[in-house]
């Protein structure tokens, strides 16, 4: 049955983030994202979706006590490289660049395989000290060795995960999608506290000063002590939080499905300003200097110029509107994304202007990663794709076990991604 809950979960997300955008928030157990999701026997055994069995409705979030991690017999962590760069979250960084200055091979080889049995992942992996961390569509968050794809440990909760992890300082940070938001012991997986939002977490946390930063489908943006999961405050928007923020300064940018692109005081939570980019996004804002890039459902493509408040520039395809769910890499000269018309496309980052187009054999919603002149690209035709940065070229491709929904990490040479079909895949170079 727990097959069946995921699938249907899977096609739930299917129907489309528009739509989900457009819902008013659901309390009575039904998936915000589908408020008409059949009830299955996972659902019945935990209660209703944001509500788990056994948990009273406790209002305004606060800290609880953990539920509890499945002991995995560790094994010594081993380093392949020490002169890696970490991928600690969603996007890499906090800016959300989606660019790394690690060199990654052309040819991509699987140097290992980690197979959940009747799994499925839509989330994006991170990479810390060696290890992978990632969470799957039934209920579980799993620990990998970098270097050999050995399980390390896994921790165990009511319902899956869509959200990216985030690692510091020791300590694993993740939110569900009943909108429990936990934080791990890295070194083993036991939860040291976890706080309660109103909804289902979709995306990543990211990091400020001492506190972790999350949004929900309730429409908030929370902040939270790092060390002992108490709210610090939280901002309230007009319609659902899918994105991660992404933070300069001390600013967090979060764009929501009302069609705007928040700037957040990430001291005090208040607002800074907005921007009004005409379309709901779950897209994770990439942002490079004093310009944040976004896509959307219905408008294209964005430029804001966040010091002041503006809409730079906006990309839309000539052939029509296409939707875009795919975060943007950025890096000098290159806006790259993906969407769900099969196109790979770049961006001169100052004007708008199509620098290339690179069409793939199905829609794409994993999101690019810029590395060592090339970007490398996943999507729903079960294939990892390696294109030239500057000219878009096919490099190289790699054919995979499912389709590519989440977005791959990258750390000491070596690109980690997961399927829908429940596999992690470890790619580099043989040699």
């Amino acid at each position: 049955m727990k097959t069946l809950f995921s699938n249907l979960l899977i096609l739930a997300m299917c129907i489309g983030l528009l739509a989900g955008c457009n819902q008013p928030e659901k309390k009575d157990g039904k998936d915000p994202i589908d408020p008409n999701q059949p009830e299955t026997s996972t659902q019945q055994e935990t209660g209703s979706v944001g509500q788990p069995n056994g948990r009273e409705d406790a209002g305004l979030p606060t800290a609880s006590k953990p539920i509890g991690a499945k002991p995995v017999q560790q094994k010594p962590v081993t380093t392949p490289d020490q002169s890696r760069v970490d991928w600690p979250v969603f996007r890499g960084n906090p800016a959300s660049t989606g660019f790394t200055p690690e060199a990654v091979p052309e040819t991509l080889d699987v140097l290992w395989e980690f197979k959940v049995e009747n799994g499925a992942f839509e989330s994006t992996p991170v990479i810390v000290d060696g290890v992978v961390y990632i969470g799957d569509l039934d209920n579980r968050v799993f620990a990998l060795d970098l270097e050999s794809g050995d399980l390390r440990w896994e921790f165990t909760t009511d319902i899956g995960f869509y959200a990216a992890p985030a690692v510091r300082d020791g300590r694993v940070f993740i939110g569900n999608m009943d909108g429990f938001f936990y934080c791990l012991d890295a070194a083993d997986g036991k939860p040291l506290w976890t706080f309660e939002a109103g909804a289902t977490i979709d995306g990543g946390a990211n990091f400020y000063k001492d506190n972790v930063i999350f949004g929900s489908q309730d429409a908030k943006l929370y902040c939270l002590n790092q060390e002992t999961g108490e709210l610090v405050w939280e901002h309230e928007i007009d319609d659902q939080i899918r994105c991660s923020p992404s933070i300069v300064e001390n600013r967090a940018f979060v764009a929501g499905c009302d069609g705007v692109l928040h700037m957040i005081n990430l001291d005090d939570g208040t607002a800074i300003g907005g921007v009004v980019i005409d379309s709901p996004t779950g897209v994770t804002p990439a942002t490079m200097g004093r310009y944040a890039y976004l896509g959307t459902e219905q408008i294209g493509f964005y430029c804001i110029d966040w010091k002041e408040a503006k809409v730079q520039w906006n990309y839309q395809d000539p052939l029509g509107p296409a939707s875009t769910r795919s975060n943007p890499a950025v890096t000098a000269g290159h806006v790259v994304f993906g969407s769900r018309n099969r196109k790979v496309v770049s961006l001169d980052p100052e004007n708008g202007e199509v620098s290339w187009q690179f069409e793939a054999r199905g829609p794409i919603d994993s999101s690019p990663v810029i590395a060592n002149q090339r970007v490398y690209v996943g999507a729903d035709d079960r294939r990892m794709y390696v294109l030239d940065l500057k000219t878009g070229e096919k490099i190289s491709e790699r054919e995979v076990n499912g389709k590519i929904l989440g977005s791959p990490a990258v750390s000491a040479g070596r690109l980690i991604v997961a399927t829908n079909r429940g596999v992690v895949y470890c790619l580099g170079s043989k040699e």
